[in-house]
């Protein structure tokens, strides 16, 4: 199976020695997002709101560089650093996922990159639509 790197502007640029994501097969896997413009690279707020909003359309972004839709999405894996903030958080994940239900973990870390709240990333299955 050739392995093909998912590669968009419409994303942020990796922030270290990783691809925005990988293709193999019907399988994509999108690396973890943060909440940054990507024309700036820099977090669009300190805010929850701001910076989850921005992670899951540069998420959406990537998939879609990658010949899918977020109905294609089987599994999130998100990382906030403030679990009281999980309702909100869910607030906002329903904007983007809302009739689709990928299986999904929320869980606390200490720290994210750049100092972000919030972290997100995604397998996602070709083969369905």
């Amino acid at each position: 199976m050739e392995l093909q790197v998912i590669q968009t502007e419409r994303a942020p640029a990796a922030i270290g020695p990783y691809s925005q994501g990988i293709a193999a097969g019907p399988w994509r896997f999108v690396s973890g997002q943060l909440g940054m413009n990507p024309e700036t690279g820099e977090l669009v707020s300190d805010e929850l709101a701001a910076q989850a909003r921005q992670a899951l359309k540069n998420l959406q972004q990537i998939v879609e560089a990658g010949g899918c839709s977020l109905n294609q999405v089987v599994a999130v894996d998100v990382f906030l650093t403030d679990m009281a903030k999980f309702s909100e958080f869910n607030e906002i994940y329903q904007e983007f996922f809302t009739e689709h239900r990928p299986a999904r973990a929320v869980i606390e870390v200490s720290a994210l990159p750049k100092g972000g709240c919030v972290e997100m990333k995604c397998i996602v299955y070709s083969g369905v639509e």
